[in-house]
């Protein structure tokens, strides 16, 4: 499906037996000639019945299973969470079914954007000074150091350096010094310390922690240069001296960090980070399959899209499966699955505690449905691996990556893996940013976009309004995607999103 028409009621698929609301619809509403009509107010993007439904029958949206009606439904009933319920389904799924292969441009032909080329070859997308905590007990001096920085003229001597952020964080310590919590700590932090929009990078610790910056450096391959410098607070005198001394450490990284300069480089070197958050019953309709369908141009153009919120593909797995190049990248996606059924359930809960009571408020009513409309941000190109959270991205093309459903933390992790751009849908209005790293927000209908414009970039309620197709909007991504990556801001920028949303993903308990 690609253009849309504007109906009152959209059908997504000839198997479907519900439609989705295109408006709140009053009691009445036609819902075809045979004179069926709705039985109560559907509020707009919630789903009804176009035709019997039985007690214990499937409910299908997208042609797909979504759930199991628990009482007969009528035609013209409003379908959700009063009548429809979760169950698991296993779709069938053989790896590597439905594979494209390459179907990337001769270098030549591809798109481009303005980047900072750094030594590593890695290209960034903005060039800041970093100053990363490696405990929460230095948090607030790294705040402090960043702070002397952030006065309307106190980089006006380095006008192409785009500002002095930190990044704190609530962990650290109060955890086991080694072990996969700790492992998925380091990484993380190594990755903001390696990424291309950071210039430089100055670590802090307090000296006691758990997470000694000695062992952070030995365990990641770090060491300490003209770009990375490291901090003990109880070595250089607590509080005050350290502030005074980190701010002289980055005063002398600026020189540096301001010679660089944007270079036209091939998209390529784009890795986008598709996310969502505040999920409606439009997503799956508008604002995801667009975002995918801008994901298929950037991997055309030799550039990697990753895709997280492991949580939420579950009952979707099978459509990224067929994807998989190889039965080892299959097995790997399956892997994490399993590691989650297990981790949700020491944890007392369930894969299908989704959705949320504003993707339900949305029209969303279980994971299955939230979950299909959420791969849709993947495109439709080959699944070229799966990456563990925060772990490096190496490969190009569409890539998964192993993250919770929590929008800080996800992007954590595909920050940290090396994404330079970030896309984020929205149906309820999700208002975010993280730095180092530009987002660009994508609403799914046009009374969001209206009402919350200072917040969203662009309106993929376009689509169900009838006025463009699900292609012209991912050509619209594509393109405002290589603006951001070449200085534009997005609106998260332009407010000052971006330093409170870095969120290493806590694994255990705290001891």
């Amino acid at each position: 499906m690609d253009t849309l028409a504007r109906p009152s009621l959209l059908r997504l698929a000839p198997d479907d037996n519900i439609a989705v609301a295109m408006d709140a619809l009053p009691a009445g509403t036609s819902l075809d000639s045979s004179g069926a009509a709705t039985r109560q107010e559907t509020p707009r993007g919630h789903k009804v019945a176009v035709r019997a439904i039985a007690a214990g029958e499937a409910v299908l949206k997208f042609g797909q299973f979504i759930g199991e009606a628990t009482a007969a439904i009528e035609p013209g009933e409003h379908v959700h969470t009063h009548n429809l319920a979760y169950r698991r389904h296993d779709a069938d799924a053989v790896i590597g079914s439905a594979r494209r292969g390459p179907e990337v441009l001769p270098e030549q032909q591809r798109a481009t954007f303005e980047g900072f080329v750094r030594p590593d070859g890695r290209v960034g997308t903005r060039n800041y000074v970093g100053v990363l905590p490696s405990v929460n007990c230095s948090a607030t001096v790294v705040r402090m150091i960043a702070e002397r920085f952030r006065a309307p003229d106190a980089l006006d001597a380095f006008p192409n350096v785009d500002g002095v952020v930190s990044l704190s964080h609530r962990t650290g310590c109060g955890m086991a010094s080694e072990g996969d919590e700790m492992d998925q700590l380091r990484r993380v932090l190594a990755g903001y310390a390696r990424h291309p929009n950071f210039a430089g990078v100055l670590v802090i610790g307090l000296g006691c922690e758990a997470n000694q910056i000695s062992r952070l450096l030995e365990a990641e391959h770090l060491e300490e240069s003209d770009r990375l410098h490291t901090f003990v607070m109880q070595e250089t005198g607590g509080t005050t001296a350290t502030v005074r001394a980190g701010e002289e450490r980055v005063r002398a990284m600026l020189p540096a960090a301001n010679a660089a300069r944007r270079q036209t480089v091939s998209a390529e070197h784009l890795m986008l980070a598709l996310q969502c958050g505040g999920s409606d019953g439009f997503s799956g309709i508008t604002a995801n399959p667009a975002l995918g369908a801008a994901a298929d141009l950037i991997v055309r153009n030799g550039g990697t899209v990753v895709l997280g919120e492991t949580p939420e593909i579950y009952g979707a797995e099978a459509m990224l499966l067929r994807r998989a190049v190889s039965t080892e990248v299959g097995r790997k996606l399956l892997d994490r699955l399993a590691w989650w059924h297990d981790y949700t359930g020491r944890n007392g809960g369930t894969m299908d505690n989704n959705p949320s009571p504003g993707n339900k408020a949305g029209g969303l009513t279980t994971i299955l449905e939230k979950s299909l409309g959420a791969a849709a941000k993947g495109g439709t190109t080959d699944l070229v691996d799966v990456a563990a959270y925060a772990e490096p991205v190496r490969a190009r093309g569409f890539v998964f990556m192993d993250t919770p459903g929590y929008d800080p933390v996800s992007v954590t992790g595909q920050i940290a893996g090396g994404c330079n751009v970030v896309c984020f849908t929205t149906g309820r209005g999700s208002c975010f940013g993280a730095k180092p790293v530009p987002s660009l927000k994508l609403a799914t209908n046009t009374p969001l976009y209206r009402r919350m414009e200072e917040d969203m970039d662009i309106n993929c309620g376009d689509i169900a309004d009838g006025t463009a197709s699900v292609a012209e909007l991912g050509q619209q991504i594509f393109e405002a995607v290589l603006r951001a990556a070449s200085g534009e801001k997005t609106k998260s920028e332009l407010l000052g999103y971006g330093d409170d949303e870095f969120a290493p993903w806590v694994l255990g308990a705290t001891v």
